[in-house]
């Protein structure tokens, strides 16, 4: 069997090595993302080192990016086309900063109005606009205001039409009271209030958050794998002779 080493691995060999299936070894080449294998007198696929760290680096910019975004970084370093494969590179780690943001600022949120009931409601606690604006200590333009954004917005409470807030909005408009006496803003709560909105327990709204903070960390550490491995590839091309597109990116000949 060929070794690692020898430059000579078959189909089955990278698949193994890279922990993926023959399948989609034949797919990667085949979609542009490997650069074009080695074929035998017979008219067998042959591939190298690169083709191996290619694979092991689009599998690991899959599980940090997504496989399109992935597919894209590895054709454009396959194509040598180094301005353009750093430039995707730079946008997957700029989402990952914006959700890893929003996430601080969702978890600040949680653990500032971890203290609010959010159990219990009585019927006793549907209040009219003036009402809730008196026990907020806030202005009726504010409410009306909070509800034209989507923030907290109240049902119709009797036959003439008069908003009304449900105990679970009552309980909503506390929130967002709180929230904007924290400082804040009216966007991003438009993103924050879904999460809390119709949250049963505080503890279970923290732990969906921890959630999403290790879905990042992992995204992360997948991401920086994966470049890892594509500068391997890069250089794997470069050793075993092919030709270097003016950017410097090993392409095949």
């Amino acid at each position: 069997m060929p070794s690692r080493n020898s430059g000579r691995l078959r189909t089955v060999d990278v698949a193994r090595l890279a922990g993926c299936s023959v399948q989609q070894v034949r797919n990667l080449e085949n979609e542009g993302v490997l650069p074009p294998a080695i074929r035998t007198d017979a008219g067998y696929r042959m591939y190298g080192e690169a083709h191996l760290w290619s694979v092991r680096a689009y599998r690991s910019l899959a599980a940090g990016a997504g496989p399109g975004a992935a597919k894209q970084i590895l054709r454009a370093a396959q194509a040598g086309a180094g301005t353009e494969m750093l430039a995707l590179l730079d946008a997957v780690h700029g989402r990952l900063d914006g959700e890893r943001r929003e996430l601080e600022i969702a978890g600040a949120a949680a653990r500032l109005i971890a203290e609010e009931p959010i159990t219990d409601t009585r019927p006793s606690d549907e209040m009219g606009v003036t009402e809730l604006a008196e026990a907020l200590g806030v202005r009726a333009s504010t409410l009306r205001h909070w509800d034209a954004m989507g923030l907290v917005v109240p049902g119709r409470g009797d036959s003439r039409g008069a908003r009304r807030y449900a105990p679970a909005e009552v309980r909503d408009a506390r929130i967002v009271h709180q929230l904007r006496a924290a400082g804040y803003r009216i966007p991003q709560l438009q993103e924050l209030m879904p999460q809390f909105r119709g949250a049963r327990r505080w503890d279970a709204v923290m732990a969906g958050l921890a959630a999403r903070d290790k879905s990042i960390e992992n995204r992360s550490r997948a991401l920086f794998e994966g470049t890892a491995a594509l500068s391997t590839a890069i250089s794997a091309a470069a050793d075993e002779g092919r030709s270097t597109s003016p950017e410097g990116m090993p392409i095949p000949d």
